[in-house]
């Protein structure tokens, strides 16, 4: 994204759990009104308010199913919000090598996990484990060989990998995509909460959570009219 059309985050969505959580009913409340104007707003200038209200910036990756590319940006607005999504670890640090998982054990300040630690990075808040088997099955471009492998987390990789894994129908024991094309999201996003709790149904939804169904149809149309 063009620096000049980066957000700028007022304090109390710098702290530690900066740019993931919005709490308390004041916020709750603005964010009402902002989803209200949506469809009027130039969301291209600075606000407050964290990117996923509006939506999340495009993928880098240039191709696939509108449908999926939607999701995944859906999956953005609550799980990386933040105008820089692929280089965000838990707690809303960035990390500047993306060569490889950072692999970075940030301490959880909230939630039923609280007291442990968590390698969440990247748009998508891969754990180093969970990244490392889908990166087995989904990159398309390892380097080394056999055991010896890595495998890139830079954004285009990231992307492709989620891409690839949310269209496998034998991952999920469903076609995501076609259940997508038939307007059922809210079973979609029930079967992917166990992976991305924040997404609801699961046992640690966020203050985004609510409103991911219209960030969903918001971002089907720009990605419909990408492919028109």
């Amino acid at each position: 994204m063009d620096k000049k059309q980066q957000f700028s985050f007022p304090t109390e969505f710098t702290n530690t759990l900066g740019k993931r959580l919005i709490a308390g009913s004041a916020s709750a409340i603005a964010l009402m009104f902002l989803l209200s104007n949506l469809d009027g707003m130039d969301y291209t200038q600075r606000s407050p308010y964290p990117t996923g209200v509006n939506g999340t910036p495009p993928l880098v990756m240039k191709d696939g199913d509108p449908h999926i590319r939607a999701l995944m940006r859906t999956i953005t607005a609550s799980e990386a919000n933040d105008s820089q999504p692929y280089s965000i670890i838990y707690g809303g640090e960035h990390v500047s090598d993306l060569g490889r998982h950072p692999e970075l054990c940030v301490p959880i300040v909230a939630g039923p996990n609280v007291g442990n630690c968590t390698t969440a990075a990247g748009r998508y808040q891969f754990l180093n484990t969970t990244w490392n088997e889908k990166a087995q099955r989904y990159h398309p471009r390892p380097s080394g060989f056999w055991r010896w492998q890595s495998y890139s987390f830079e954004p285009e990789f990231q992307d492709a990998v989620v891409h690839a894994w949310l269209s496998d129908p034998q991952a999920w024991g469903v076609d995501i995509a076609e259940q997508l094309r038939q307007g059922k999201l809210e079973d979609v996003l029930r079967q992917l909460s166990g992976t991305w709790t924040s997404l609801g149904y699961g046992i640690e939804d966020n203050a985004m959570t609510g409103y991911l169904p219209r960030i969903y149809e918001r971002m089907l149309r720009e990605e419909l009219e990408k492919t028109g």
